[in-house]
């Protein structure tokens, strides 16, 4: 029985979306080869095509040195089980039998590639969250080192056990548990489990949805916001106080963008008068047309001689916060100075509750809302339970639809 020979290759003839290429199993048999994808990538300058390993400097390389070395073995195994039952068998069979078990890839092992994609990606905030839900799995199984195929309802149950004795909040229960489904349906996609281990069919994770308490105030009250003198406040002029209120006006009256991407939007987002940018979140294309208020909220933070990479806002400075880390710490400094603002501003209006950017957010919704907006187009204030949704709706909704009903803001 003629021998089959199982090698890793870099497979460099298409890249990824991310400029990276597909580590895949060469299986070559009689003159013919067939190649498995093992689910990892690299960049073409972090492989050793000499040695067909990933080089030294290569990110996570211990990873997918581990992923390479199970999957050959499984493969290995498989054609010693042949030689043993004195079957032959094609490429296509051994491919078969293999991966009829499918990947051997741990929980631990996938984990840790999905916060590495998340990172390079710079979906740092998306990335913590998968961070926390290792912590919080190494914290009650002690090893990651377990097939998802493991993990059932019975194992889940424990899970919201474990964390219940901890005594985590419903909510945060809830959040351990989204993140955990989210990791299997990519890991089903990937094709590292199979659809019919999927145990969330039968373990239901909407069981610990709370309702987000509404954070939203009357037009009445955007208008004394717009409206107060901020010098009955303080007797100095406080560019912070200045800049807080501004920031939730200019919400308010565009979209409800929240601050993350507030800070992030630059001149070049601007054209005829319309704000056009991606959610970093979801990445979904958001467009709305400016109102007068705001264009000029636009015009009192333009400096001379701007470029149309230069963000509007004096939060970030292109110039100094380079990395996504940079920018996401400063927007986090920015965003407690601006809550602390506008908590001034609700103490002198006496406004019924904290005032915060989120407000500004949930009464953009809760207006539009009042003013016959539809609630599949415009959901509860924006805290609805899935942002992408409310923004699915807002990108089918017609934009001359939007425009008019923004009319009812002030």
């Amino acid at each position: 029985m003629l021998t089959t020979s199982v090698e890793a290759i870099c497979f460099n003839y298409r890249p990824k979306k991310d400029n990276t290429y597909p580590i895949m199993l060469r299986l070559t048999k009689s003159g013919k080869r067939k190649y498995v994808s093992l689910g990892v990538s690299v960049k073409e300058e972090n492989w050793d095509f000499n040695k067909n390993i990933p080089k030294r400097n290569c990110p996570d390389r211990d990873t997918i040195l581990s992923v390479i070395e199970k999957r050959t073995a499984e493969y290995r195994a498989q054609i010693n089980g042949f030689i043993v039952e004195n079957k032959d068998y094609t490429l296509e069979t051994l491919v078969q039998r293999a991966e009829s078990s499918v990947r051997n890839m741990t929980v631990g092992n996938y984990l840790d590639l999905f916060i590495s994609q998340l990172a390079k990606e710079n979906r740092l905030g998306y990335a913590e969250s998968f961070k926390g839900l290792k912590s919080s799995l190494l914290l009650y199984c002690k090893s990651l080192d377990i097939k998802f195929s493991a993990i059932d309802n019975q194992w889940l149950k424990g899970y919201e056990l474990h964390l219940k004795k901890e005594g985590k909040a419903r909510n945060t229960i809830g959040i351990r548990f989204r993140s955990l489904r989210a990791l299997y349906n990519k890991a089903i996609a990937d094709e590292v489990v199979k659809k019919d281990y999927y145990p969330f069919d039968t373990f239901r994770v909407s069981q610990f949805h709370e309702q987000t308490k509404k954070r939203a105030i009357k037009r009445e009250d955007i208008k004394r916001i717009i409206d107060l003198d901020l010098r009955t406040i303080t007797n100095y002029r406080s560019p912070y106080l200045e800049l807080g209120r501004d920031l939730f006006v200019f919400s308010y009256l565009s979209c409800g963008i929240n601050l993350a991407d507030m800070a992030r939007i630059r001149y070049a987002d601007i054209f005829n008068g319309r704000l056009q940018y991606h959610r970093k979140k979801t990445n979904k294309l958001i467009t709305c047309k400016l109102q007068e208020p705001a264009l000029k909220i636009i015009e009192k933070y333009r400096k001379e001689k701007v470029t149309p990479e230069d963000y509007i806002f004096p939060i970030l400075d292109r110039k100094v916060h380079k990395t996504e880390t940079q920018i996401r710490d400063k927007i986090r400094k920015a965003n407690k100075a601006t809550n602390k603002a506008l908590h001034k501003i609700e103490e002198k209006l006496g406004l019924p509750i904290e005032l915060t950017t989120y407000v500004a957010r949930h009464s953009f919704a809760t207006v539009l809302k009042r003013s016959g907006v539809s609630v599949s187009i415009i959901s509860e204030s924006l805290g609805h339970s899935s942002e992408k949704v409310t923004q699915i709706y807002l990108d089918s909704f017609d934009n001359e639809q939007i425009d008019n009903a923004m009319q009812h803001l002030l």
